[in-house]
């Protein structure tokens, strides 16, 4: 090989060797800023109070309107409105936040509003820890069935219907979250859906999300998946299909 060629060659290799450093670094610092600044948002407001400034009226728009409030996680968070009639939707779910810190803003987030149904979707921020926590797995499974026992008593006792999803499945794990997964994520969820499936009783629909949404295996469905732990457009409209069954039920049996 002429030495001339040999040199292009080498110098062709080290710039891509350094082009390829520059972009994982750049990458690596974008995922390090976004991860500080929702630790440090966290730190400011650790149960997320202050996102709801301007909360809106305690009263629907029509008296004849039923008041449906989607409570929890960016699962809840991102729960797109139904269309169906008879009832007025307020959003107060908040992403990347554990059941401890959704039940200690129930009191801010949901009694104002006075809702006659409650819609409740979340714990997976709590079991997604298990990989990095594997020693606290049964107090962190414990702590999810205490406060979602905990939300659905509060609701009940302001007269609310409770709507209690079962905890989605998650999906596809990529590469880069592999290191902090692991399949005890799974068969938590699973479990804590058994324990959601054991709470009906009169004023509390076990709405079996779940089931909607999992394949054979027990896994978000692909054509469902936006990523690893929420839904796409197609997921949402997957569940609002029987959630709007639930709530039509619901609507013909009101006074």
């Amino acid at each position: 090989m002429r030495p001339d060629r040999f040199k292009k060659i080498i110098f062709s290799a080290v710039f891509l060797v350094l082009a390829l450093s520059i972009l994982l670094n750049v990458g690596l610092c974008s995922q390090l800023r976004k991860y500080y600044t929702l630790l440090y948002a966290v730190e400011l407001d650790p149960l997320g109070l202050g996102i709801f400034q301007d909360p809106p009226s305690q009263e629907t728009p029509d008296e004849n309107l039923q008041t449906v409030v989607f409570f929890g996680d960016s699962r809840a968070a991102q729960w797109p409105t139904p269309n169906v009639d008879g009832f007025w939707f307020i959003n107060r779910g908040i992403g990347n936040q554990t059941s401890a810190q959704i039940v200690s803003r129930f009191d801010v987030h949901i009694r104002p509003l006075q809702p006659d149904i409650v819609v409740l979707q979340f714990c997976i921020n709590d079991l997604k820890t298990i990989p990095l926590f594997p020693e606290r797995k049964r107090q962190i499974i414990l702590n999810c069935e205490a406060n979602i026992q905990r939300m659905v008593q509060q609701s009940l006792d302001m007269d609310a219907i409770v709507v209690l999803s079962t905890v989605f499945p998650a999906g596809k794990v990529p590469l880069a979250r592999r290191l902090v997964w692991s399949d005890d994520i799974g068969k938590s969820v699973e479990e804590v859906n058994a324990f959601i499936q054991a709470l009906s009783r009169e004023g509390v629909i076990i709405f079996d999300a779940a089931k909607i949404l999992s394949d054979d295996t027990g896994k978000l469905k692909q054509q469902y998946s936006f990523d690893t732990l929420h839904l796409n457009e197609q997921g949402y409209q997957a569940l609002n299909a029987e959630f709007i069954k639930i709530l039509e039920e619901l609507e013909q049996e009101s006074p």
